[in-house]
């Protein structure tokens, strides 16, 4: 049997071993001690929204990530929010609805009272808006959980890295930011996110907040949480977060709810998303090593369909 090492637990070395590992593959993977934590996967949103995320990107983007959401049905159902996008916008940035209307599609216009229909706390505070009804979301953190738990519990091997690779037939490399210094062409892409509680405030699915300078959302979590997201700065340096970047993200917040003003702020997070010139990612083969790489910020949505040709790569489907 092909003896398979996948170096890296974030979202895209996790759905490339569990795809493998349901196939039949013989998979080991490479996890450091602090666990997920030092990858960009942590801090990511968990939005499965094809549609909207064409809305700046490539046709290809909404096609695997179609793929994507279908595989997540398929896999882990249960962590699936169906409950669709809401985005809008304030009145004096009304234009950039118009335009992501008009660069996207699956989707349909709410007026004041179809808003407040759809997400109660925000009656009221908006005119209108675009619902993409069948977009989703998931919690990175469960869904990164749970697929270790699954290969753990049906008998993959997680070890420490720096292992002995002569000893595999192939070598999957997910190392994500890592590979920064070893591929030239691969780019950090610097995001910062807030976590914040408050029970003021229930929110049923992602809200976009358009904006024509810093474009903003808040996903909606278990134990009233909610993930407000997030900055995209051209580097690779993953300091402390700014003051700038903490209040550009608490005044979308504000600007969406004003009880949000009140909310405890949770963590404070950055995370590096490696990503290439075009913003897609890439696998690459050289010898028997396969590198997948620059998510940028789609990993959740783009994962799947390339741990799907991926596997196949690898099992010459």
């Amino acid at each position: 049997m092909n003896k398979i090492l996948i170096k890296g637990t974030g979202i895209g070395g996790l759905t490339a071993a569990y795809e493998l590992f349901i196939r039949g593959a013989d998979v080991t993977i490479t996890t450091l001690d602090n666990g997920f934590s030092n990858s960009a996967s942590w801090y990511a949103g968990g939005m499965l929204a094809p549609y909207c995320e064409r809305e700046g990107t490539e046709q290809i983007i909404e096609d695997l990530g179609i793929k994507g959401m279908k595989w997540w049905d398929q896999t882990l159902p249960e962590f699936v929010l169906h409950n669709g996008t809401l985005v809008i916008a304030t009145a004096r940035d009304i234009a950039e609805l118009d335009r992501f209307s008009v660069r996207t599609k699956g989707h349909e216009k709410v007026d004041a009272r179809e808003l407040g229909n759809l997400e109660p706390c925000l009656a009221g505070r908006f005119q209108k808006g675009l619902f993409y009804a069948t977009e989703a979301h998931l919690d990175p953190r469960e869904i990164l959980r749970e697929l270790k738990n699954r290969l753990e519990h049906e008998g993959a091997c997680f070890v420490a890295p720096n292992q002995d690779e002569s000893q595999y037939d192939t070598i999957i490399d997910a190392t994500g930011r890592e590979r920064l210094s070893f591929d030239e062409e691969l780019r950090g892409v610097r995001g910062e996110m807030l976590l914040i509680r408050t029970s003021d405030i229930n929110l049923s699915r992602p809200i976009r907040l358009l904006h024509p300078r810093i474009p903003l959302y808040i996903v909606p979590r278990k134990d009233n949480l909610f993930m407000i997201g997030a900055t995209m700065i051209e580097t690779d340096n993953c300091g402390p977060a700014t003051a700038y970047s903490m209040m550009e993200l608490l005044n979308a917040a504000y600007t969406v709810h004003s009880a949000f003003a009140q909310a405890e702020i949770i963590e404070i997070g950055i995370g590096i998303r490696p990503a290439y010139a075009d913003n897609l990612p890439r696998v690459k083969r050289i010898d028997n090593t396969i590198f997948i790489n620059g998510f940028y910020r789609h990993g959740y949505l783009l994962a799947p369909a390339i741990a799907v040709q991926v596997a196949d790569m690898v099992l010459n489907y």
